[in-house]
Formats: structure tokens, C-alpha cells, sequence
């Protein structure tokens, strides 16, 4: 039973308390939103270095910062270390063309805690007392190539000594319009040193846009900041201490990025040109739309300096029910909140190392949560009264997604490398979100189905970057799940979702089954790399390939969608139609990926397969592609098989009369078991025959989980020679060394978290049907048999042991990283098939977050 506070403010005013929140992104520059290019190289058009200069369009960005519901006024912070040649008003990092393995953050930051409502959060900065090393970074990543880690902020040697300033911030609401801001400043160096604070609020610019809106403002009242939109609502900034009040306009220096003589009085750089250069940039007048504290603050080594704010309602947009003004008291009460909140979610039998991990990486998950705002038609048209695109952007990215509208808050992958969604991260982000808050959950799958975001002929958007390609169908078993973790009750949720899937399943089949047979293509499907081709683009002419993975993804969502329906038909059996439709269904797919030739006995695995000019050739690479099959599986309790019902009485017929299907789906053991009846596509022997390459630790099995490919092809690389053509693959356990689907990305051998949470998932299916009787040697060569469920537990425990410090204090994600950031966590996109050190993006605990959910449901 929940009965926390922050469940009950989930329960009662989810609304109200969800009005503010971190929805602030970290990056908005050098996105597909902002890019108005003629040719849509996003990198060039909108760069790092005019984001302090020019407005955004579609959404903006800062440091540390939280916004309302729908970004018209927005908070975060400014440093400045007194060197810099700019003030540190969002985070650094270099674009797709800089980075040596594609776009890359540098800087170094943490989600330390939050609760779903956002009554508590913590996050922290590390800023170095030194010029932090712009040209440095750039320069040396720039000298780097495929074949060269990475060169990072703390390779510059800029934290050496305890040269930075650790600044740690608080965000409490005292109620749901007021909150508490505590900033902790701690100097770790060894001499006495001086930080600018800035504090700032800012409106999102729509009246540049728009050319009959109304102007927002911002104004000093007593040494405080107010802010009053068009609608009349009211904010007042305050904070302790001395602080000098500084102002201008959230709208783009015309003159230093464009060279136009008319540009704004006190435009948007205005406070950084201010405090840097000592220039009159900031409004005498002290109004703006964009505002600053400016505290200036010496610190004495090893002592720590605290500045406490308060973000309220003014008059009538004030609460009623807030009354507590001190700051401490309010942030000490919502982290005791937060305690109480954590602890009744995660469960008691954990230990306290991996409750931190959960509660961490569910931290970041919360963070991740931003607004989104895009209307692709309105990009491509251009705004009123503006100057209008060329032309040539009729031709553009996402020209047939003009009905995509979107201002939402949308879970993302991480606020800064992939400040966008994803439409397969999305659905695995649900998961772990379901233990913390199952109707956001909920309601960030439908999102993906409105009509707004869904293809009208059923497609689901892939991302910005093309929301015109394919991510694996993992809706459905999104929503299983969350149904599942909520209670299983809330069944109108699954009755909404499982329409809308009716119409992403029919465009699957019919859009990506070229030949007709039930043997799916979809091109990459979130894979990259994983192949010898680019799956989308590089087929040969006349070839077509068809997908092990692309088949396990559709059997899956046959699957699921059969166990949706049967599910909903236990309410309704109307539903028995649609349960027999996917029955069928996914037994026709599962024998055609054994008849199509997709699986191969010899070595007991699944492949792709190439067919064009009279020839197959499958492409025998050992990857996660052939893993997949093993995700399609799912236990049919037998009471719903002998409930007379059409359905019931389909499955009996089916099994009579169309028995090379359900050999395909059921194998041998096609009789009614005792308990269950195990649908799948590899059977009781394919299964164990994979599972000794998967098993193997000279092969799949990692220390940290299962590498999605084998480390047999480090010494055996698979080579394809097709006319002039000649690609390969080899084993990477690290950074990609192909340029396949872009840089930070690498499927030739790290270990991800969404594909080894279905594995798992799937030898779980597999253990309880088949029972300790069945058991399989763990590790492959040991000698050791176990059953499946005690496998499953031991490829969790590799998972969460990235995270967990070993008896010298190290966590394996840390790779040979410092040891000056202490317990602080970070949740990378994968992972070193061999050593485990975090690779990619540093903060994308949108889909490894899902270590959070194996930590909860452990057993």
C-alpha cells in the first residue's frame, strides 16, 4: 500500500504539482527544430556558439534550470569563474561533425534525486576554477579518429588538484506554485577563489513569431525579480544575500550573428556581455524579459557558501496553501518526502547499494522529462511575417509528417545528446517510469498514438532526426507492462492503446513484408551498425534482405497483441476475434521465418538473409539479430485455453488442423500441459542451441550482461563480397570504428539494457514453462547446469553490477576514469562488451534507466 505524500500529490493535484517541473532541455541549438538551412545540416545552421546569442524557436535550453508545464517562463543558472570568455549558461558539448564518434557532452553533471512530481529535485556541477578548455576539447577530438577513445573533459586535467567548484542544487515545492531553490557552492581547490552566481529567469520567445502577441515582462521590485506574461500570471524571484539586478531581452543580437544594423537595445547576450566585458548591454531601466541575480561570491578552500531563492506566485496566482518561507525547512521537509516516496517503491529487501542505483537512475529519468514543442508544417512554411524558407525545404526531413503537432512533455532519452524522442526509447523509458508514476507511464504511450504524432496510415514516428524511419514495434510490449506493473486493472488504458496498435500493426504488414511471406524487413531498426549493409540504404540493386529481427520484432507484437486481447476479452468477447486474429497471426510468421531459411541448423542460430539474382546468402554474423527470436515467446495459461469460448475453440482446431503451424509456434510439445502452453518461435531445442552461443563467455556473455555481438568474430570477422562490393564486420566491444547510422553508436559488441531486459524477460518465459527440469550450461564450457530462471537472475546481477563498487571502490561504468566524483552515478546509452565502461551518451537513463526495474522486481 502507498500512502506517501508524494503518492498522495500524484493522486489528488497530479495536475497542479506537475505545472513545474524540470522540463527545461539542456541543449536546443544544433537540433532539427531550430534548423531552417536549405540543405538541413542542422550542425552548421543553429551551433553552440550562437545559442548565447540568438533566440530559439521551438523550445530553449539551460543549466541546471526547471520551467512550467508549457515553457512560457523558465529558470536556471549562470557561472561565472571570472576566466571564461563567456558565462557557463548551458552545458558545452560538440556537434555530430567535431566529435570522433559523433555528438558528444563535455562537461561533467548529475541528476541526483527527484520525485515524480518534481516536489524534490537535486542536481549537481562540476566548474572548473580555471578557463574552462573550449579549443582544447575541440581541438584534440578534432586530431582523433574512429579508432581513438574519446577525449573528455577530465583527459584535460582541468579538475587536477581539486580545481573546481562543486555547485549542488535543491528545487522544493513548498506548495504547487512555490518553489524553494537552495544552491550549495563548495570551493574543492587548495586557494581562495571567486564564482559569479547568476540565477536567471527568462520568457520563451513566441512574440518574435507571432506579430500581433503581446510582449511578456520582467521587472526589479525591492531587489527582487517579477515577472508578469500577457495572461496576467504573476512570479517573483527573491533571494538572500547581495545581489545586483540585471535585465535584457530574450531576443537575438541581430548585429554580431547576422552583421544587421537593427538589432534589440539589450538583446539576449546582453547580461553576459555585461558581467564578462563590463559593457552597457544590460537595461538601465531594469525591465526586460530576461533577468539575472548577479551574487559574487569568495570562497575560501574546503569551505562551502549557501544561496537560498524562492520562486513564488504574486497575488493572485500565490497559494493559499503556502505558508513556510524558509527555504531550509521546506527543502529539509520535501527530501524526507522523497525518502519516504523511494521507500515504499523500491522494496525493502534490498540493500542499500543497488536502492541508490534505482533511486539515481529514476532520478534521471525525471530529468529527462521535457517540453517539446514542433509543427512540422509551420517549420517548413515558416512562421508569419517572417522571412520564408527556401524552397528547397519542400524537400526536406519529414515533408510527408506535416500533420506532426506536438507541445508536450515527452520523455527523452537524455536532455542534452538526444534532446528529442525516440519512439522505441520511449516505449522502454515507460517501464521503469510505471514504478514511480503509472498514469504519466500511460500517457506517454498513447502520446506516440494520437493522431498528432501517428502517421495517418498508422505509422508511429521514429525521432526528429526522420520520424519517417523505423524503430522496433515495442508499443505494445510497453503496455503489457506498464498494465502489469500498475496492478493490472486499469484495463480502459489497454482497451485505448490496443486500438490504436491495430492500425501500427496493419501498417507493419502491410509496408514492411515485401514479399509477402510474413518475413519482415524495416530496414535498421534501431540496430545501426550491427550488420555488414546500412540495412536502410546500402542493400545492393536487386537484393532484398530480409530480417531475423525485424520477423522477432513483428512475432512479438503478434504475440502481445494476442495477449492483450485475451486480456481484454476476459471483460469483453468481442475481443476473442482479435485474440484468434493474432493467434493466427504470429504462428504464420513463426513458421516463415524457419521456412523462409532464416534459421540455420548447422550452427543452431538465426541469420538475415540477402536474396537478389537468383541467389541466398545469408550473412552468418552472430548478433543480437539472431538473439531476438528468443523475445518472441509467451506462456498461454491453460485455463484461458479450455474456457469454451471462440477462442478456445479456434486454438483446438488450429492445433488439428493446421498442424505444420503449430509445430512451427508450439514444437513437439504441442499437447495442452498441465499448466501452460509455450508460443514461441524457437522451440525448446532451437532455444538451448542459441542459448549455448549466448551463454558462452567467448562469445555473448559478458561480465555485464550479453554483448550484442559475439567476440568469436573478434578473431573471425564475417566478410560479404557481392560484385564490387565488399563490407565486414568484426567484434568492437567499445566505440564504433564504422561510420554506419552515424558515430556514438555501436552494436558490434557493447552490452545495451533494452534488448538484454527482453532476453531476460525471455529466458523467464522459457524457465517457468519449461521448469527446473530443463537446464542449460552456465556459462557455456563450465560444466555447471542451471535452469533458466536462475540464468535470468545471474545476467540481471551482471547488469546491475555496471553500477555497484567492487572492494576498491570501483564502479565498472567508470571505465579508468577520475576518482575525485565519489558515489555519483551516471547512466550511460552501452557499455564495453568487455571492461563495462560507459560508452555514448553519458546521461541516457531513458532506456537504462531500466536497471531500475530489474532492481524493484528482483527476486
Amino acid at each position: 500500500m502507498h500512502n506517501s505524500r508524494e503518492h498522495e500529490r500524484l493522486e489528488t493535484d497530479r495536475r497542479g504539482w506537475l505545472n513545474w517541473g524540470p522540463y527545461l532541455s539542456e541543449r536546443a541549438w544544433g537540433t532539427v527544430r531550430e534548423d531552417y538551412s536549405h540543405n538541413g545540416e542542422v550542425w552548421q545552421h543553429f551551433p553552440f556558439d550562437h545559442a548565447r546569442s540568438r533566440t530559439f524557436r521551438w523550445n530553449e535550453d539551460g543549466l541546471g534550470g526547471i520551467c512550467d508545464i508549457n515553457q512560457h517562463l523558465c529558470f536556471g543558472f549562470a557561472f561565472w569563474n571570472g576566466k571564461d570568455p563567456f558565462l557557463k549558461e548551458r552545458l558545452f558539448g560538440l556537434n555530430g561533425h567535431e566529435g570522433n564518434h559523433g555528438e558528444d557532452a563535455k562537461e561533467a553533471w548529475w541528476y541526483l534525486d527527484a520525485t515524480p512530481t518534481a516536489s524534490y529535485l537535486k542536481w549537481a556541477y562540476a566548474y572548473p576554477h580555471h578557463a574552462f578548455p573550449y579549443d582544447d576539447l575541440r581541438t584534440e577530438n578534432a586530431r582523433r579518429n574512429r579508432y581513438d577513445r574519446e577525449y573528455e573533459l577530465e583527459d584535460t586535467g582541468i579538475f587536477a588538484d581539486g580545481r573546481f567548484w562543486d555547485i549542488q542544487v535543491e528545487y522544493a515545492k513548498a506548495a504547487r506554485n512555490d518553489i524553494s531553490i537552495r544552491v550549495e557552492i563548495h570551493n574543492r581547490g587548495p586557494e581562495v577563489e571567486t564564482l559569479h552566481l547568476l540565477p536567471t529567469l527568462w520568457h520563451r520567445n513566441t512574440w518574435s513569431y507571432r506579430p500581433d502577441a503581446d510582449k511578456p515582462r520582467i521587472t526589479e521590485q525591492d531587489g527582487s525579480l517579477v515577472t508578469q506574461d500577457p495572461r496576467g500570471k504573476r512570479m517573483v524571484l527573491t533571494g538572500d544575500g547581495s545581489a545586483a539586478t540585471l535585465f535584457c531581452d530574450n531576443e537575438t543580437n541581430a548585429s554580431k550573428i547576422w552583421g544587421l544594423a537593427e538589432t534589440p537595445a539589450f538583446p539576449k547576450d546582453g547580461i553576459n556581455d555585461h558581467v564578462v566585458n563590463g559593457l552597457a548591454t544590460v537595461n538601465p531601466a531594469q525591465f526586460g524579459t530576461k533577468a539575472s541575480l548577479w551574487y559574487q561570491l569568495t570562497i575560501a578552500p574546503g569551505e562551502v557558501e549557501v544561496i537560498e531563492l524562492r520562486l513564488a506566485g504574486q497575488g493572485s496566482d500565490a497559494d493559499p496553501d503556502s505558508s513556510n518561507h524558509d527555504v531550509a525547512a521546506v527543502v529539509a521537509q520535501r527530501k524526507a518526502d522523497a525518502d519516504e516516496f523511494y521507500a515504499q517503491t523500491i522494496p525493502s529487501h534490498v540493500n542499500d547499494e543497488d536502492r541508490r542505483i534505482a533511486r539515481e537512475s529514476l532520478a534521471g529519468m525525471v530529468w529527462s522529462k521535457q517540453y517539446y514543442a514542433f509543427d512540422v508544417e509551420l517549420w517548413l512554411e515558416g512562421d508569419p511575417g517572417m522571412v520564408a524558407p527556401n524552397e528547397s525545404r519542400e524537400h526536406i526531413r519529414n515533408n510527408n509528417w506535416r500533420h506532426h503537432s506536438s507541445a508536450d512533455v515527452i520523455s527523452m532519452p537524455d536532455p542534452w545528446e538526444y534532446p528529442w524522442y525516440a519512439a522505441w526509447d520511449l516505449a522502454f523509458h515507460c517501464i521503469p517510469l510505471a514504478h514511480i508514476d503509472p498514469t504519466f507511464a500511460k500517457e506517454q504511450l498513447e502520446l506516440l498514438c494520437r493522431g498528432n504524432f501517428m502517421h495517418p496510415n498508422g505509422q508511429l514516428p521514429a525521432y526528429e532526426w526522420a520520424f519517417g524511419d523505423t524503430n522496433p514495434p515495442v508499443h505494445a510490449m510497453a503496455a503489457l507492462e506498464v498494465y502489469r506493473i500498475d496492478g493490472s486493472t486499469d484495463t480502459d488504458f489497454l482497451i485505448r492503446i490496443f486500438n490504436k496498435l491495430l492500425l501500427n500493426f496493419t501498417w507493419w504488414v502491410n509496408r514492411k513484408d515485401a514479399a509477402g511471406n510474413n518475413v519482415f524487413e524495416g530496414g535498421f531498426l534501431g540496430l545501426d551498425n550491427i550488420g555488414p549493409l546500412d540495412r536502410s540504404e546500402g542493400v545492393p540493386h536487386g537484393y532484398l534482405l530480409e530480417q531475423s529481427d525485424g520477423t522477432a520484432w513483428m512475432a512479438s507484437f503478434a504475440l502481445q497483441m494476442l495477449e492483450i486481447a485475451l486480456e481484454l476479452s476476459a471483460h469483453d468477447p468481442v475481443y476473442d476475434d482479435m485474440a484468434i486474429k493474432f493467434f493466427d497471426h504470429f504462428a504464420y510468421i513463426a513458421s516463415a521465418i524457419h521456412e523462409q531459411g532464416l534459421w540455420d541448423e548447422e550452427s543452431g542460430f538465426y541469420y538475415d538473409v540477402l536474396r537478389g539474382e537468383g541467389r541466398t546468402i545469408p550473412l552468418a554474423v552472430k548478433s543480437m539479430v539472431g538473439l531476438l527470436p528468443l523475445t518472441a515467446a509467451a506462456r498461454l495459461p491453460v485455463e484461458r485455453i479450455l474456457k469454451r469460448c471462440e477462442f478456445s475453440d479456434h486454438f483446438f482446431w488450429f492445433v488439428t488442423h493446421r498442424q505444420k503451424y503449430a509445430d512451427s509456434i508450439m514444437g513437439a510439445r504441442r499437447e495442452v500441459e498441465e499448466h501452460a502452453v509455450l508460443l514461441a518461435i524457437a522451440d525448446l531445442d532451437r532455444a538451448r542451441r542459441i542459448l549455448e552461443s549466448m551463454l558462452h563467455p567467448d562469445e555473448f556473455l559478458s561480465p555485464f550482461g550479453i554483448r550484442s555481438l559475439s567476440a568469436a568474430h573478434r578473431d573471425q570477422p564475417f566478410t560479404l563480397q557481392i560484385g564490387n562490393m565488399s563490407a565486414s564486420v568484426g567484434y568492437e566491444p567499445g566505440e564504433s570504428e564504422s561510420g554506419l547510422f552515424g558515430g556514438n553508436s555501436n552494436w558490434r559488441g557493447p552490452v545495451w539494457f533494452p534488448v538484454n531486459y527482453l532476453l531476460v524477460q525471455a529466458l523467464r518465459e522459457y524457465g517457468a514453462y519449461a521448469g527446473d527440469g530443463f537446464e542449460v550450461e552456465y556459462p557455456t564450457g563450465s560444466g555447471v547446469m542451471l535452469g533458466l530462471e536462475a540464468v535470468a537472475d545471474d545476467v540481471v546481477d551482471r547488469l546491475i553490477g555496471l553500477f555497484r563498487a567492487d572492494g576498491d571502490g570501483v564502479r565498472p561504468f567508470e571505465g579508468d576514469g577520475p576518482a575525485h566524483w565519489g558515489d555519483r552515478l551516471l547512466f550511460h546509452e552501452y557499455f564495453d562488451g568487455d571492461t563495462g565502461r560507459g560508452l555514448g551518451a553519458s546521461h541516457q537513463t531513458g532506456w537504462t534507466g531500466l536497471v531500475a526495474d530489474l532492481i524493484i522486481r528482483c527476486r
